[in-house]
């Protein structure tokens, strides 16, 4: 009888140590079936975003040698940069389930403040960049007490200032309408370039940071009695960014090095990441997005959080206006006008964040950005017309759309 026991006990334990080997093994299986879940549950992560990408660049390299080359990475990447910027601010106004229609007037008034301070007032470069940033601030503080203190939706408003502030844009441009900035402090922002030495340097930054935080969230929830998340999966994302970023660098640095304007949009779309990820502040906007009443009977100022999101909002297209500037080196009636607002809004939704509120990441600011600057990109080099284009970004559009609507369908049906 004993004998038999420990037969029984070894088999046991030779079946334990086999569920753990398979289980400890990052099989094909298994990542269809851990995608099949996050397909279920309404989450589908960021892979299909990065697969989406790789098709495009995959498809354009065929159409065109140069797609891939540093010299069009590097021009891509500052393509990216204004669109990308007014997207962040696109993303945090979506994750409380509301849209900021007048980003695109708010980059044309800053842009509008700067080129006049410099060229007609003669202040200083910096000064006129912190007045500029400082007007599209206060406007987003306007659009934040309009709506939540007076409790209009932050459609119409935000709808009105896009009517509004273009005409106080038009106003400060006079009859011009056009303000050339030879500044070379302002135009350095789009035209410099990190050092390949600071672009290694800022891989290992990167590398490090990632590493540090990563733990530190595991040992956070490990203290807390909650299961930390798999090491290996930990190790395959901390490898997969870190080494995509050096990969970009390294081709990057074949060019001119990694394009100033691009690390002011990856400092900004990390930072806000960071911010709503790992601090209160985040968990209340994500809260707010989910059910604004839901969060105000837990205790949260809706209010508070609702104001403090627009003004963050006017304040990065402020941003976006000082990089439209520099890049173009001039202030026109047509600066933050034409296709800006609807790319913004598409690239914060492409790249996954919910129309409907309290479930998105700042990242997908960036991905957008990518996906739509890749795709005008390549359609100019293969030689396609602004038609085309347009249809092309309907349809992505809309198949991303489509794909967030399943999912949260999906999501609410795995609830209930």
């Amino acid at each position: 009888m004993l004998s038999n026991m420990t037969t029984s006990q070894e088999a046991s334990s030779r079946a334990e140590a086999l569920r753990a080997r398979a289980g400890s093994r990052f099989t094909a299986s298994a990542v269809v079936g851990g995608l099949a879940t996050r397909w279920r549950s309404g989450d589908i992560g960021f892979l299909p975003i990065i697969a989406a990408i790789a098709v495009i660049w995959t498809y354009f390299q065929v159409q065109s040698k140069y797609f891939l080359t540093p010299r069009n990475l590097d021009n891509l990447l500052l393509q990216i940069s204004v669109i990308g910027t007014v997207a962040v601010g696109v993303v945090l106004v979506l994750l409380i389930g509301e849209i900021d229609l007048a980003v695109g007037s708010v980059v044309g008034l800053s842009a509008a403040v700067l080129g006049v301070l410099i060229t007609r007032q003669d202040v200083s470069w910096w000064i006129a960049i912190i007045v500029a940033l400082l007007v599209a601030t206060a406007v987003g503080f306007v659009h934040g007490a309009w709506f939540a203190l007076l409790r209009i939706p932050a459609f119409v408003v935000t709808l009105a200032g896009l009517l509004g502030w273009l005409g106080v844009q038009l106003h400060v441009l006079g009859r011009l309408g056009t303000t050339n900035v030879s500044d070379p402090n302002v135009l350095r922002i789009t035209t410099s370039h990190l050092p390949p030495v600071l672009g290694w340097v800022l891989v290992v930054v990167v590398f490090a940071s990632q590493l540090a935080v990563g733990m530190r969230w595991r040992q956070r929830r490990v203290k807390a009695g909650l299961a930390p998340s798999s090491m290996k999966s930990f190790v395959l994302k901390l490898v997969m960014v870190s080494g995509l970023f050096a990969l970009a660098v390294g081709l990057l640095n074949r060019w001119r090095g990694l394009p100033t304007a691009g690390l002011i949009l990856l400092l900004l779309v990390a930072g806000f990441a960071w911010v709503v990820t790992r601090t209160r502040f985040g968990r209340h906007v994500l809260a707010v997005g989910g059910g604004a009443e839901a969060a105000r009977r837990a205790g949260i100022n809706v209010t508070k959080i609702r104001i403090q999101i627009l003004v963050l909002s006017g304040l990065l297209a402020g941003i976006g206006g000082v990089l439209s500037v520099s890049r173009g080196g001039a202030a026109t009636t047509q600066t933050g006008g034409g296709t800006l607002l609807l790319e913004a809004i598409a690239a914060a939704v492409i790249g996954g964040t919910s129309l409907f509120g309290g479930r998105g990441t700042v990242w997908s600011a960036l991905t957008g950005a990518v996906i739509m600057g890749s795709l005008a990109n390549g359609l100019d080099l293969i030689g396609q017309a602004a038609d085309v284009k347009y249809i092309v970004e309907m349809v992505v559009l809309l198949l991303a759309v489509s794909v967030d609507a399943l999912t949260r369908h999906r999501g609410r049906n795995a609830a209930r």
